[in-house]
C-alpha cells in the first residue's frame, strides 16, 4: 500500500485539485493522503474535507515535513508529492511494479505546464541520472524499509533535501527513473525568469556540492529568486 504525504505551505489554492486527482487515480492501493502543511491559510482544511489525513507542522521545514508525514504512514511505500504537482494517472502501478522488480525508491521525468522551449529543455533532462536532477519536482518514491534505514529526510535541510536523501539512498538501493512526466507548474519560472532560476539553481547546487551551510545556500537563493518559504 502507499502512503502519498504532501508538504505545504499555503496551498489551499491548489490544494484540492490535487488530492482530488490522487484519489481518483490510485484506486485502492493508496493507504491514505496526508498533508502536512505549515503555512497559516485553509490548506489544511480543505484537504481534511476531501478525505485526507493532515496535521499542521512541528518544525518549520520541508524535510521535517515529510518525516512528520511518513511518521504518521501506514503504507509500506512513500510517495512524497509536491502540492503544485500532478504525476501520470498511472502513478500506483507504476510505483509497485518497479517496487515489485527491486528498485527501492525513484522517481518521474518532468514536464512543466508551460510551452516555453527553455522548460522544454529542462524537462529533457531530467530523463537522465544527472545530480541536477534530483530535486523533489519529478516526486520521489521510497520503501519505507529504506527511508527508515537511512533515517529519513535531513531534518536540518531547510533547501535541497531531496538531494540529499537521493545520495544517501542510492548508496543502500537499486533508483530508478521511470520514463513517465510528472506535471510541474512553471510559477517559479513566471515568477523570475528562465535566466534567473537557472542561475541560482546552479549557484547553489555548487554551493551544496561544496559544503556550504544550509543558512548560507537560503542566504543566497533568497537574493537570487522569489520562492515560496518552506
Amino acid at each position: 500500500m502507499i502512503s502519498i504525504v504532501i508538504p505545504t505551505y499555503n496551498e489551499a489554492a491548489i490544494i484540492a485539485q490535487l488530492v482530488t486527482y490522487l484519489q481518483l487515480n490510485g484506486g485502492k492501493t493508496i493507504a491514505e493522503i496526508i498533508v502536512i502543511d505549515g503555512g497559516s491559510d485553509e490548506t489544511l482544511q480543505i484537504a481534511a474535507q476531501l478525505g485526507a489525513v493532515t496535521a499542521k507542522a512541528f518544525v518549520k521545514g520541508r524535510a521535517a515535513q515529510m518525516n512528520q508525514g511518513a511518521a504518521m504512514a501506514s503504507g509500506n511505500i512513500l510517495y512524497f508529492v509536491h502540492a503544485d504537482t500532478l504525476p501520470p494517472k498511472s502513478f500506483a502501478v507504476d510505483i509497485e511494479t518497479n517496487i515489485n522488480n527491486g528498485f527501492e525508491f525513484g522517481r518521474y521525468c518532468t514536464q512543466f505546464d508551460s510551452k516555453s522551449l527553455l522548460l522544454k529543455l529542462n524537462a529533457y533532462f531530467t530523463k537522465f541520472n544527472l545530480f541536477v536532477c534530483y530535486g523533489g519536482d519529478q516526486t520521489l518514491f521510497i520503501t519505507k524499509t529504506l527511508f527508515a534505514a537511512i533515517g529519513g529526510f535531513n531534518a536540518d535541510f531547510r533547501v535541497m533535501e531531496d538531494y540529499d536523501i537521493t545520495i544517501r539512498a542510492k548508496k543502500k538501493a537499486n533508483y530508478k527513473i521511470i520514463n513517465k512526466n510528472v506535471l510541474v507548474s512553471a510559477r517559479k519560472y513566471e515568477h523570475n525568469s528562465w535566466i534567473k532560476v537557472q542561475k541560482a539553481n546552479y549557484i547553489v547546487v555548487k554551493m551544496f556540492k561544496k559544503g556550504a551551510s544550509q543558512q548560507a545556500i537560503i542566504t543566497k537563493y533568497k537574493t537570487l529568486i522569489q520562492a515560496n518559504s518552506y
